[in-house]
């Protein structure tokens, strides 16, 4: 039986506590697309992205009306077309990504997500290719948007990736700095990508997954805060109680329109990824949570231990409220997405060296971080390679997205408009990681990666 309350209670979550479903993510594979001529496997991606996902935006805003749940964001994710693009390597992968573009402006999607390559291990045919085509795509689409997995906990990491990644990000910034260095923020460096991840710009349609997969991705860092503001002397145990008990209530709501999409797409249901997505709107903050926690400032000493409660507790709750919970689920610190930490960042609580702690005990890593346009390729490589470490050291996924900001110096602004928002210019370690970046090779897997 429905509980009166309980509706009143959700009503009052999304009225006025952000509480949202971030994202319905149709996942494609497009490995039945490959053909020695580029041009007619264009054509086959865009055709049947366009056959697949035609009404999945009509789709998500009838559900959003009937139900009067507010759907933010139709996207799609496809097979990493470094796959695709392996039966022609000699050839520009770019025309992939105008094809991408084009299906995505047809369907009306956010994003589309799996401009990508998996390099862990080593180069595959249309790998390197890819990766170098990297800031020409995100220049020249819209929509697209790219990832590259540098690492696993079971292969290690493929150092002269993370190298080539350095590079490409600062390319990226320059070859998009008219259009405030937006590149970058639309690439993603993974260790241990999760292969059914509905958020951009990380998103891509793994080579175990289904023909085709609707996954939905969740939020409420507003919903999260709003409950611990109702019990502020409560201990810690207390705390993670209401946390489990709120995530609990977001991620139900996530599993009713994932397989209310699915059963109109008529798309087989994958997985509701629970984690709290901040905004750069106010009281939509996860910064907010850990400042209701107790802390005057997130950054502060006891940051890491707070989230490390928010995120345990988040799966906790969530996972009893989904037949199949995945993607990242937990809590994400996309510092130019997140009013609270924009705020920390602007007032020195909130530094580079922080966040990487922070990524130890989060869902993702170091996101939208907006440093000085001058930093070098391999500062930025070596980024990579700590956030890399931490992952596959700790069996868990980590990223870097970080903005390098063309012609700016620290404390400047750096604004992207929408739900990427805004962030200040950071401040890096500038002592050189040259030699070490330099070296190449592979970091050997851990002792962990032993387990069979």
């Amino acid at each position: 039986m429905i509980d009166t309350h309980d509706i009143l209670e959700t009503i009052q979550m999304i009225d006025n506590e952000n509480l949202d479903i971030r994202t319905i993510t149709m996942g494609i594979s497009l490995l039945d697309c490959i053909d020695s001529d580029p041009d007619r496997a264009c054509d086959k991606i865009y055709d049947k992205i366009c056959r697949y996902a035609g009404k999945l935006v009509e789709t998500g805003e009838q559900i959003s009306k009937d139900y009067g749940i507010p759907i933010i964001h139709k996207r799609i994710s496809v097979t990493p077309i470094a796959l695709v693009a392996g039966a022609c390597p000699d050839r520009d992968p770019v025309r992939f990504a105008h094809a991408l573009d084009r299906a995505a402006k047809t369907t009306g999607v956010n994003f589309i997500g799996g401009y990508s390559a998996l390099v862990h291990k080593g180069f595959g045919p249309g790998d390197y290719g890819l990766i170098e085509s990297i800031p020409q795509a995100l220049a020249e689409t819209e929509f697209v948007c790219s990832s590259v997995n540098i690492g696993t906990t079971k292969a290690g990491i493929n150092m002269d990736a993370v190298k080539k990644m350095g590079q490409v990000v600062v390319r990226a910034a320059e070859a998009t700095k008219e259009k405030n260095c937006i590149g970058p923020a639309k690439l993603v460096v993974f260790c241990n990508a999760p292969e059914d991840n509905p958020f951009m710009a990380g998103a891509f349609h793994g080579v175990g997954e289904p023909d085709c997969v609707i996954n939905v991705g969740v939020s409420g860092p507003g919903v999260v805060r709003a409950a611990l503001h109702k019990c502020p002397d409560a201990d810690l145990s207390e705390v993670a109680n209401v946390v489990k008990k709120t995530a609990f209530k977001i991620t139900r709501m996530g599993q009713l329109v994932a397989q209310e999409a699915s059963r109109r797409l008529c798309v087989p249901f994958g997985i509701v990824d629970l984690s709290l997505a901040p905004t750069p709107a106010v009281g939509d903050s996860v910064a907010h949570i850990l400042e209701e926690m107790g802390l005057e400032s997130c950054g502060a000493c006891g940051t890491t231990a707070c989230l490390a409660l928010l995120n345990d507790a988040v799966k906790k709750g969530g996972i009893m409220a989904s037949s199949h919970v995945g993607g990242l689920s937990g809590a994400f610190i996309p510092v130019s997405e997140d009013a609270g930490m924009i705020d920390a960042a602007k007032r020195g609580a909130l530094t580079i060296t922080k966040l990487e702690a922070m990524t130890a005990v989060c869902s993702v890593g170091l996101d939208m971080i907006v440093i000085p346009g001058d930093t070098p390729a391999s500062i930025i490589s070596a980024i990579i390679a700590d956030e890399a470490a931490i992952g596959m050291v700790n069996s868990k996924t980590t990223a870097v997205r970080v903005i390098p900001a063309i012609g700016k110096e620290v404390g400047d602004m750096l604004d992207f408009g929408g739900l990427l928002g805004s962030g200040p210019v950071m401040e890096v370690n500038r002592w050189s990681p040259e030699k070490f970046i330099s070296r190449g090779g592979r970091i050997p897997a851990p002792m962990q990666s032993l387990k069979n």
